[in-house]
């Protein structure tokens, strides 16, 4: 609907093209037709895939599969025939994809040589951590898709004496040539990684040596890391404010790291006095030790849970994980192609060509905008990376931090959006009152709960399980 090199706004006085036509269809015809036919059955065999599975007699053999890796590889080939306008870089975006491949089979072949049977609690637990990397998988590939077609700065929309029709701005402009192709190959990197994360993770025997290994992991952390490199070259047409964004990466892991230290040392005074974390001689350390040694394990890795059932805090951990997944991800969805794509659009004169135009109509809306929609991108991206940290998993005080970001991350995208939504300071400011009182009836709501709880407890025990689930 929206193809890569824009529409013409005009129709040729020669009848070549009519207004509404696709600029590529006539500056590179064979380039868009590869697009279009592979974008067409990418779009087609995953309407197919979505009407297979809602039966489970469609699903039994290797069908269903066919189907998923025809709909991956039709949108690597759209990508590679969309994304640029020379052949040697379509044959590189390609090649991305297939270096990925080669790293995951070495790192499993050396890391991996025992084909020892898994239990069934392992496997389990390999599912569980496919599920997370597939829906990682699946934000970087869609936001990076869209992005990679309809880069930062838009295209020309007419030929002029240096630059011609259904071209990148960025890239015919010789001050942003090295900031565009810095975007480019950030994102071209990160999407051909979730690509091949997701082509591998189709299958239980690939994924499962490979996330046992970590090798999904290590290519997971580079699409999200190449994620921030695009969105850092290409959400901005200065230094300063790229090496910024970098720097709130630094910012929001110090903050976390500072926050774990505060929390861990306030964990350890209020443990050390009633014996829980002491290793000497006394019936209650005797007591954990013997308990921990009668533990059985299922992985080399310690668990913190010594009994044979889930404890309700392990169970509230791993509920609190997908919560804070499910809204760092959020976050970086949106904000990535906010970043890139600016309200109020982007100039197309040569001089100012790529700036946004909010920057020079209203300097300070912009850069509110900018600053709060950065701030919330880099923190949802930081959560998502620790969040993908197996040895971090089980620590309760790192998810309150992660906690704490995420609620940083939510005011960020709050003040974007109230400063880029409109072009006055009091429409501005009724977004912010919105949120404000959405905020205060919760509060209130909480106060009536707590009070009318006094009352009668019994009655209303499972009413707020049920808020809070919800």
């Amino acid at each position: 609907m929206d193809p890569p090199g824009g529409v013409w706004q005009e129709a040729d006085e020669q009848g070549r093209y009519k207004a509404g036509d696709p600029i590529l269809l006539f500056k590179h015809a064979a380039r868009y037709k590869a697009f279009f036919y592979c974008n067409s059955t990418a779009f087609v065999a995953s309407l197919v895939v979505i009407l297979m599975v809602q039966n489970k007699s469609l699903m039994s053999g290797h069908v269903l599969e066919v189907a998923m890796i025809l709909d991956l590889f039709g949108l690597i080939g759209a990508y590679a025939a969309g994304s640029c306008r020379e052949v040697s870089t379509s044959i590189y975006v390609v090649a991305l994809a297939g270096a990925v491949l080669v790293y995951v089979v070495i790192h499993v072949v050396f890391f991996t040589l025992d084909n020892e049977d898994l239990s069934n609690e392992e496997k389990r637990r390999i599912d569980k951590r496919r599920k997370r990397l597939l829906l990682l998988a699946i934000l970087v590939a869609t936001i990076t898709y869209q992005a990679g077609l309809t880069p930062p700065g838009g295209f020309w929309t007419k030929d002029g004496p240096k630059y011609s029709a259904g071209s990148p701005v960025l890239e015919d402009h010789d001050e942003y040539r090295r900031r565009y192709l810095a975007f480019f190959y950030f994102n071209s990197t990160s999407f051909m990684a979730s690509m091949a994360l997701i082509v591998m993770l189709v299958n239980p025997n690939l994924y499962r040596p490979g996330i046992r290994c970590y090798a999904l992991y290590v290519c997971m952390v580079v699409a999200l890391f190449g994620l921030m490199g695009a969105y850092a070259a290409g959400c901005a047409r200065q230094l300063r404010t790229s090496i910024y964004v970098f720097v709130l990466v630094g910012a929001v892991v110090a903050f976390i790291v500072v926050q774990l230290l505060v929390f861990f040392k306030f964990f350890e005074s209020c443990a050390t006095p009633d014996g829980e974390n002491g290793s000497s001689s006394g019936s209650s350390a005797a007591a954990g030790s013997s308990s921990k040694a009668n533990t059985p394990s299922s992985s080399s890795r310690p668990r913190r849970g010594s009994s044979p059932k889930p404890r309700p805090s392990t169970e509230a951990t791993s509920r609190r994980r997908k919560y804070l997944m499910l809204l760092a991800i959020l976050a970086a969805s949106v904000t990535y192609q906010a970043g890139l794509k600016p309200p109020g659009g982007v100039s197309e004169r040569w001089a100012t060509a790529g700036n946004s135009l909010l920057r020079r109509s209203d300097l300070a809306r912009f850069r509110a905008f900018f600053y709060c929609n950065s701030t919330s991108f880099v923190a949802s991206v930081v959560v998502i990376v620790l969040l993908l940290q197996e040895s971090l998993q089980d620590h309760a005080l790192l998810l309150y931090a992660m906690n704490t970001a995420i609620v940083l991350d939510l005011l960020g995208l709050l003040g974007a959006y109230a400063a880029g939504s409109s072009r006055e300071w009091d429409t501005s400011g009724y977004v912010i009152a919105l949120a404000a009182a959405v905020l205060a009836y919760v509060g209130i709501h909480l106060v009536l709960w707590m009070l009318g709880g006094r009352r009668g407890r019994g009655r209303v025990a499972s009413v707020p399980q049920q808020l809070l689930s919800c």
